[in-house]
């Protein structure tokens, strides 16, 4: 008989999962429901084959969740009932890896379970943040208008992303052909030159023989040396995955100059959108706060936010303590304390996520500003540098010739 395996819930609401055999899934879902379980799961549990398969399935992006939640919201609006909805998403929604989840979120919703707990049943695809928003929705009867937020929340979030994405695009290409390019001169250009040298028997002077070193280095171990930026990257990756590696390293991000100033506004932005949205929702503060602090990225930040989130424990508003670390600039503070002593947090953190998101526009197009002209010196300087070794190289030669 194959083996299936099972998530389900008991009466108490434990969650409960495991492998059973059966004849079909129809008979294990009988057989769980005559135990007092009511399934969530069930699949084949396979071999190695099966589990390569599903493991090779394509996971929802931000761009699927943000697009289902939109069009999710739109037809509750409309009057349609969860399950209905759903329903007309499975069969309007043409990629698959998005059909998959939104065909097994209605079986859960038609079983019974709620659709946070749907959600949360689906191996990670959607954020916490995001189900508790959904879980705070359902407990307030206003679903559709808490996806509507949620959507808003993710489309705005893609921007943040994208505006300091694109912006990135032209100066990495610059520096991609910057570097081609002297790889290109070292390797086809110099030995040209280093011929004309060997045949008039002149020593060459220090400079020209490092640009021919660094030539031939490039010609003949140019496999050796993608192996070792591939070996750094990954040692590198291996480090920072090590939390205290990850703190030391994001503490020190934070005192580079622009790049420092760039990622604490737009971690501002990012946590101020997230807590607005959140408390908009009607989750308390401190519930708000501690899913909040998830989507900062920078350890610095998260530090302070998590002393922060102990001191609401005790009574403490929102703002005293997160000036007294610094956690946020001055700005940031000052609105959120008005907001705190106006009771219209929600809507002061939203003025500040617009206000720190115009910041951080500002701040990528001026650090762009500065880096493309670097880029364009520092390929001057290396090019100048290439021939200055060449001509001395030459001049050389005619004196000893003279």
């Amino acid at each position: 008989m194959p083996r299936y395996y099972y998530k389900a819930i008991r009466l108490d609401g434990e969650e409960v999962e495991g492998e059973q055999e059966a004849a079909d899934e129809a008979s294990l879902i009988r057989r769980l429901q005559a135990e007092g379980l009511l399934p969530l799961k069930t699949r084949s549990a396979g071999g190695l084959t099966a589990q390569l398969a599903r493991r090779r399935q394509r996971s929802l992006q931000a761009k699927d969740i943000e697009s289902l939640t939109r069009q999710l919201a739109t037809l509750l609006e409309s009057g349609l009932t969860l399950d209905r909805s759903l329903g007309v998403l499975t069969e309007l929604t043409p990629e698959e890896h998005v059909t998959r989840v939104l065909s097994d979120l209605q079986e859960r919703v038609r079983g019974g379970a709620t659709f946070s707990a749907a959600l949360e049943a689906q191996g990670g695809q959607f954020p916490k943040l995001y189900i508790n928003m959904v879980r705070a929705g359902e407990a307030s009867g206003a679903l559709d208008q808490v996806l509507v937020r949620l959507a808003d929340y993710l489309e705005r979030s893609a921007e943040l992303r994208g505006t300091v994405t694109s912006a990135l695009v032209y100066p990495m290409i610059l520096l991609l052909v910057a570097g081609l390019s002297v790889i290109m001169l070292l390797v086809f250009v110099v030995p040209q030159f280093t011929v004309l040298f060997e045949d008039m028997g002149a020593a060459l002077p220090t400079p020209t023989r490092i640009v021919v070193g660094a030539g031939d280095l490039f010609r003949d171990y140019w496999w050796a040396l993608l192996v070792l930026v591939a070996l750094i990257a990954l040692v590198l990756e291996r480090w920072l995955q090590n939390p205290e590696n990850r703190r030391a390293f994001d503490y020190r991000v934070m005192r580079l100059p622009l790049f420092g100033d760039l990622i604490w506004k737009m971690e501002t932005a990012r946590l101020c959108h997230t807590l607005s949205t959140l408390l908009k929702n009607g989750l308390p503060l401190l519930s708000g706060l501690n899913l909040a602090k998830e989507v900062v990225n920078n350890r610095k930040i998260g530090d302070g936010l998590d002393e922060a989130a102990d001191d609401l424990k005790h009574g403490r508003g929102l703002a005293e303590p997160l000036a007294s670390r610094a956690v946020l600039p001055q700005l940031a503070l000052q609105m959120i304390r008005v907001g705190e002593e106006s009771g219209t947090l929600d809507a002061m953190l939203a003025k500040v996520a617009d206000i720190f998101d115009r910041e951080t526009r500002t701040s990528v197009q001026r650090m762009l500003t500065l880096l493309e002209p670097a880029l364009i010196i520092g390929l001057g300087v290396i090019v100048a540098g290439i021939i200055i070794s060449i001509l001395m190289a030459i001049l050389g030669a005619n004196e000893l010739v003279f």
